[in-house]
């Protein structure tokens, strides 16, 4: 399967401005996934786990930079506008904590779907490598940025065991079960976009043109210059104001 999607990707980062818009919201996609995670270090009640939370925000933080930096030298240090382009599903970047409530979660099913989330960056982030080799300096980011996240992977499901005893598996099922409900309504999101821009666009062609037409036609019937009204007998003379 591996093999079948490295022609996909290729396509995808072969063009120097699409490989710098990613980087640039992968860069987004970190600093968000810190920001969550120092949240989380201080609600936390864990001294271990505040700890770890906060040396992998600072790894978040760093990765961000790095995604940053090489986007912009893709762009000659000219940043461009953010935008979406109907492929970025094909690509995706770590989702971070991917919009979870980190008040709302426990330690551990918060370390599951940290340990589901960097497995899957790590995944995705090797595959990118493997089809950047005409991009040396992009494939040396994502080659520094996934050993970290192989790292944060082995952590956090470490201290999965440690919090939360003999009930891995079925953290890991929750966590997994809420990133497939997210990643629907991404898909259902995405979907009712290109949809609308199709219904739009057929009405614009469909529907427009006979408005145009008869509008145009009923111009066409219209006399020139001016058209003359008749008087108002009532108000001849003055009208209210008159004596």
């Amino acid at each position: 399967m591996t093999s079948l999607l490295q022609p996909l990707y290729w396509a995808i980062w072969v063009q120097p401005r699409t490989r710098a818009r990613k980087l640039l919201e992968f860069g987004e996609v970190e600093l968000q996934g810190g920001r969550d995670l120092v949240r989380a270090a201080e609600l936390t009640r864990d001294s271990r786990l505040r700890r770890l939370f906060l040396a992998h925000a600072r790894d978040e933080q760093r990765h961000a930079s790095l995604f940053r930096a090489r986007g912009l030298a893709l762009l000659d240090g000219r940043p461009q506008a953010a935008g979406k382009s109907m492929m970025d599903w094909m690509a995706p970047g770590e989702r971070g904590l991917d919009d979870l409530r980190v008040e709302e979660e426990e330690d551990g099913s918060l370390l599951a779907f940290i340990h589901l989330s960097e497995s899957a960056a790590a995944r995705d982030f090797a595959l990118y490598s493997r089809v950047l080799g005409h991009d040396p300096p992009t494939q040396a980011v994502f080659d520094r940025i996934l050993r970290d996240e192989e790292s944060h992977m082995r952590y956090s499901l470490a201290e999965l065991d440690r919090v939360a005893p003999g009930h891995r598996r079925i953290l890991l099922w929750k966590a997994r079960l809420s990133r497939l409900w997210k990643a629907y309504l991404r898909l259902a999101t995405a979907l009712a976009g290109i949809i609308a821009t199709i219904i739009l666009t057929a009405q614009y062609f469909i529907l427009l043109p006979p408005f145009a037409f008869f509008a145009k036609r009923a111009a066409m019937m219209e006399r020139t210059g001016w058209t003359p009204i008749p008087a108002d007998s009532d108000h001849d003379g003055g009208g209210e104001f008159g004596p």
